[in-house]
């Protein structure tokens, strides 16, 4: 139970931590390559070792890596516009219901059931990512201006990249990894998101499009140790419910959207229509009879 506490917390702080970047006026973009920079060194030390080497590149699950760690990267940034522009609540109702797009794969991929309680409740969190990303006739963005529609697109990739992401880790999980390469896996993950990141912030600092702010690297430190530590959290959720994990992943993410919904609420003030706390109470519904159905 305390690990599922941890996995809660520490994932809704991931989403959160942007809310604070931009009120201290910190480049989003650099502090995410350095957060995983600060994934790959906190990952390589409660480990042991640095876990990628020249044998590393043989492995079956090596390709799997370097496109998990472009996905990382992308969808980091996703959601930090998105908890930005519309919303901690809209950031996490979207990223946690994609579970809807890995149980649809795993239907037509490993033959798993489609209940009527879990066709339900795909439709529902479908509705509910509607309603808890429409905003208001007076939607404006932090800065005061009209809410541009095109921000309305974020949380639908959101939701989409996330499933598929998530829908890519089951099927490299039950192919190639296990106790002894999880770890070398992953962190090989947040090695390519690193790099990719930091080729791409070299580009920007070298055309002058962004200058290098030393604040970014705190801020990347802040938010990679706890990132490292909410998925070595969630491990060992799983290993402690290795029998129930189709019920425990939902759960976990309902906890999430509540969460971080609550202190998003409290330390931000943020407001949500009556609209949008439907669509959080229909996420609710829908991992609900995602997980039991």
């Amino acid at each position: 139970m305390l690990f599922l506490i941890g996995s809660i917390v520490l994932s809704s702080w991931l989403t959160l931590s942007f809310k604070l970047v931009e009120r201290f006026g910190i480049n989003t973009f650099q502090a995410i390559v350095f957060n995983y920079i600060t994934c790959v060194v906190t990952g390589s030390l409660v480990n042991g070792a640095f876990p990628i080497n020249a044998a590393a590149t043989e492995q079956g699950w090596f390709p799997w890596s370097l496109l998990m760690g472009c996905f990382f990267i992308g969808l980091f940034n996703i959601i930090g516009v998105t908890a930005q522009t519309m919303g901690v609540s809209v950031a996490s109702v979207a990223n946690k219901l994609s579970l809807a797009i890995p149980f649809l794969f795993s239907v037509y991929l490993y033959n798993e059931t489609a209940t009527l309680l879990k066709i339900t409740g795909i439709v529902t969190a479908l509705a509910a990512v509607m309603l808890t990303c429409w905003p208001s006739a007076n939607a404006t963005e932090p800065s005061g201006k009209k809410m541009k529609k095109q921000y309305l697109l974020l949380p639908v990739v959101l939701f989409i990249g996330s499933g598929l992401l998530d829908t890519m880790i089951k099927y490299v999980e039950i192919r190639f990894l296990n106790e002894s390469n999880q770890n070398a896996y992953l962190i090989t993950s947040f090695a390519v998101a690193a790099s990719v990141g930091l080729l791409l912030m070299v580009v920007l600092f070298s055309t002058g499009k962004l200058k290098f702010e030393p604040k970014a690297v705190l801020a990347g430190m802040i938010i990679g140790v706890p990132n490292y530590f909410s998925i070595w959290c969630m491990v060992h959720v799983l290993k402690d419910f290795a029998g129930n994990s189709s019920a425990i992943i939902p759960i976990n993410n309902m906890g999430i959207v509540l969460f971080s919904t609550i202190v998003a609420f409290i330390l931000f003030k943020e407001r949500l229509s009556k609209l949008n706390w439907l669509g959080i109470v229909l996420s609710v519904l829908a991992i609900t009879l995602i997980a039991f159905g």
